[in-house]
């Protein structure tokens, strides 16, 4: 795939920085995370049921999903602190399994022209070690697979 995830966790610090590239319009990618429908057919490995709770994608709002597999439930939620539509999203992200280790979320939307895009994130969170146990989870498998769901969606959109 040409439209890599690319990580950045340096030692020492509770962040965690990515980009990834999309062939497809900053307004396909950023109404991929806005609509509950199409965020349930990407967030998440493949593999995985998604269901959402609450999704109200808007400054002031909040969301709480679960992911359904054989091994298991694992629910998530948050506030969404910012929302700019087609440039950037503010988030706080909990995993329910993990209390207290609440990370805050920057997604920015940039728009790379001919109908591209990249989103540049940093997820901050409280220690060092609740952002190294995230990494340890299979966050990057997690991540790598979602947006490669995502890249799907977008692409049989555009198709449609």
């Amino acid at each position: 795939m040409s439209n890599e995830l690319k990580l950045d966790i340096p030692a020492g610090v509770p962040w965690i920085d990515f980009t990834r590239e999309f062939d497809a319009p900053v307004e396909a990618v950023f109404n991929a995370h806005r609509d509950p429908e199409l965020v349930k057919q990407w967030l998440g490995p493949r593999g995985y049921v998604m269901e959402v709770d609450r999704w109200d994608f808007r400054s002031g709002g909040g969301y709480r999903y679960v992911h359904r597999t054989d091994h298991g439930e694992f629910g998530f939620h948050g506030t969404f602190h910012t929302v700019r539509d087609n440039d950037l999203a503010i988030q706080t992200f909990e995993f329910e399994a993990a209390p207290d280790e609440v990370a805050i979320e920057f997604m920015r939307f940039v728009d790379l022209g001919n109908g591209r895009c990249r989103l540049e994130g940093r997820s901050i969170g409280r220690t060092v070690e609740g952002r190294d146990a995230m990494v340890a989870s299979g966050m990057e498998t997690g991540m790598r697979e979602g947006y490669e769901r995502l890249d799907e969606l977008v692409a049989a959109s555009a198709n449609a």
